[in-house]
């Protein structure tokens, strides 16, 4: 977990590092049964964990985050590990992914982790201070779509792995290493 201490100590959140093994073990027993990531190896699912950490600073002082297509936890799960005082809403609409966030919301003990078996057209709410989502949607179309779910003034948080012109504005661009990868958090901001 080198790497990982690394990403944390940069990010301000080493503190976090003994809760996020548990969920990196609960992630590969349930990946071996019902395939939430091509990440097999104990390896692979940090890149992931890592990859999730960069959003965290993005989201401290939000009080309600809705995170779309929540699959195997990433980012929401790490997020919500990380930043216990705030309230998140995982959106997923496959059972077996939305059963396996409900275990882990409850075997890592996070009372700030509600998961919601929907789809994101299907789902009410709409008043949410931020929005995430991980490779679930093209980036331009998850902006878009995520500035639906947010409040006035609200976040939406993408993952951008290469640069793209097409996005829509304004937009911040927040820029990091992964491994040998650029990779970029985008944020956009719903207009007041």
């Amino acid at each position: 977990m080198t790497q990982l201490v690394g990403d944390l100590a940069a990010l301000s959140l080493l503190d976090f590092q003994r809760n996020l093994e548990p969920f990196r073990d609960l992630f590969l027993q349930w990946n071996q049964r019902i395939n939430l990531s091509a990440a097999r190896t104990p390896a692979e699912v940090e890149e992931h964990i890592r990859d999730s950490l960069h959003v965290v600073p993005h989201l401290r002082g939000c009080a309600r985050v809705i995170d779309v297509g929540s699959g195997g936890g990433f980012p929401v799960v790490v997020a919500a590990i990380c930043l216990p005082t705030t309230s998140f809403t995982a959106l997923e609409p496959v059972h077996k992914k939305h059963a396996f966030l409900r275990t882990a919301a409850r075997e890592l003990e996070l009372a700030n982790l509600e998961s919601i078996a929907a789809r994101v057209e299907d789902y009410a709410g709409r008043d949410f201070d931020a929005a995430t989502s991980r490779a679930t949607f093209d980036l331009g179309d998850w902006l878009r779509l995520g500035a639906d779910l947010v409040r006035p003034g609200g976040l939406v948080l993408g993952f951008e792995a290469t640069p793209r012109h097409d996005l829509p504005e304004p937009l911040e661009r927040h820029p990091y290493s992964l491994d040998d990868k650029q990779r970029s958090i985008v944020i956009t901001r719903r207009a007041a």
